[in-house]
């Protein structure tokens, strides 16, 4: 299982990246988990570094990649 970082924001609960295989887990406050493929890392160090996670998630993670639920 990836290991996930918690985040300060109302809609997402934690991300955890791979970048060998270059997947994004995201863990919503609901309890479920998405994974997003082709992700380069600079967008994961962005979205961890975003004053509002949750509005970075929404423009640049669920518009541009494809979810796999997990």
């Amino acid at each position: 299982m990836m290991q996930r970082k918690r985040v300060n924001s109302s809609k997402v609960l934690s991300i955890g990246y791979d970048e060998k295989t270059r997947t994004l887990e995201v863990e919503m406050s609901n309890g479920e988990v998405f994974q997003y493929g082709g992700v380069y890392p600079e967008v994961y160090r962005q979205f961890m570094a975003a004053p509002n996670p949750s509005a970075f998630f929404d423009d640049k993670i669920a518009e541009e990649y494809s979810a796999r639920r997990v």
